[in-house]
């Protein structure tokens, strides 16, 4: 289609709360975001639309800017499309923002940074409101010795131990640029930055970082962990609900 001169690119960023879906990708054994999408982009233009989507969030994960780009003939303004879409989504997923970006723009293989936040709610009891967007622990985390802990993480490393089994991927380098641990009440956030996560890499991260919190672990072994370049040497990976896709920042997104 990015022959046709008529065609165009639309980017879209794209809010969800992923409590109803089984992720972001598309799969046969429940209903995700992106089958959404595509079935009311498809409705809305008249013509077969598949988005290509940035970062595959899992089941029950949550997203305040998610990315996608898809192919039109429309003569609907590129800017006009999130508009018409909302008309039509569930009120679960929003498009924060649609526009036109060059034919040979792809949002998984630019250079990037994707910040995710994971939030625990750390009390004796748990909070009603918050049991969709955070993890409730009710043992007392030690976050100073948490905060510790993530210096060894922030940097360019293997990190093939925070990587669950299932990953295709043969490169498990990848470069963490910040991870911040801060309390405000009984909520703990952990935002962390990267130019690219692997899989359940986020929520493995923050769940050996619990184990550091609960003393189970020393902070300095964290190094010893990346070290050993095996799953099992970390801990266990940390419930979907907590973790959000804050937002991905693009280098180059070339805005038409």
């Amino acid at each position: 289609m990015e022959g046709n001169c008529m065609s165009k690119r639309v980017f879209l960023k794209i809010a969800y709360d992923g409590t109803n879906y089984c992720g972001w990708q598309i799969q046969i054994n429940g209903i995700t975001v992106e089958e959404i999408i595509n079935r009311e982009l498809t409705n809305l233009l008249g013509e077969k639309i598949a988005v290509i989507g940035a970062s595959r969030t899992d089941s029950g994960v949550h997203a305040l800017a998610n990315a996608a780009v898809f192919d039109t003939e429309t003569k609907i303004p590129a800017q006009k499309i999130s508009f018409a879409l909302n008309q039509r989504l569930p009120e679960d997923i929003r498009i924060r923002e649609s526009y036109e970006v060059a034919a040979d723009f792809h949002p998984r293989y630019c250079n990037s940074t994707k910040t995710y936040e994971y939030k625990i709610y750390n009390y004796k009891f748990p909070m009603p409101t918050e049991r969709l967007y955070s993890h409730f622990v009710y043992m007392p985390l030690d976050i100073e010795k948490m905060k510790k802990a993530s210096e060894y993480i922030i940097g360019e490393h293997d990190f093939r131990s925070f990587c669950s089994a299932r990953t295709q991927v043969e490169n498990t380098v990848r470069t963490v640029y910040s991870l911040d641990i801060n309390k405000k009440d009984e909520m703990i956030y952990i935002r962390i930055s990267g130019n690219g996560f692997l899989y359940n890499m986020v929520r493995i991260i923050v769940g050996t970082l619990m184990k550091v919190g609960l003393g189970v672990y020393p902070p300095e072994h964290i190094k010893e962990i990346i070290e050993a370049e095996n799953r099992d040497a970390a801990g266990p990976k940390a419930p979907a609900c907590g973790l959000t896709l804050i937002g991905i920042e693009y280098e180059d997104e070339k805005r038409v």
